[in-house]
């Protein structure tokens, strides 16, 4: 059974003030801009590519080879073709290897 805890509430009711107030803060300057700096804009669009990067980088140092081998493959596979074709690739990858070799 989970016991209540009032400091694990306070936490996470903080967390959520501001991760609110950043939202909304953000929100805010862009529309206060009236021309959105490039360097700005630069940022922002570098933005995807970091949030993708802090996803994809523990499951490969941490995974097991068959998850190396199918990143490198969805990597290969994606630069060719759509990311449909990318998912396919790395899933059949990955369940080929941990029928035959084991997880």
């Amino acid at each position: 059974m989970l016991d209540f805890n009032s400091h694990m509430v306070l936490l996470i009711a903080a967390a959520a003030v501001v991760t609110f107030l950043t939202r909304i803060g953000g929100y805010i300057l862009i529309v206060k801009m009236t021309r959105i700096p490039p360097r700005v804009e630069a940022a922002l669009n570098a933005v995807p590519a970091a949030v993708l990067t802090t996803l994809v980088a523990p499951a490969f140092f941490i995974g097991g080879w068959d998850t190396k081998v199918a990143m490198l493959a969805a990597l290969l596979v994606g630069l060719r073709f759509p990311s449909t074709y990318m998912l396919v690739a790395s899933w059949v990858i990955v369940m080929a290897w941990r029928h035959s070799i084991g997880a």
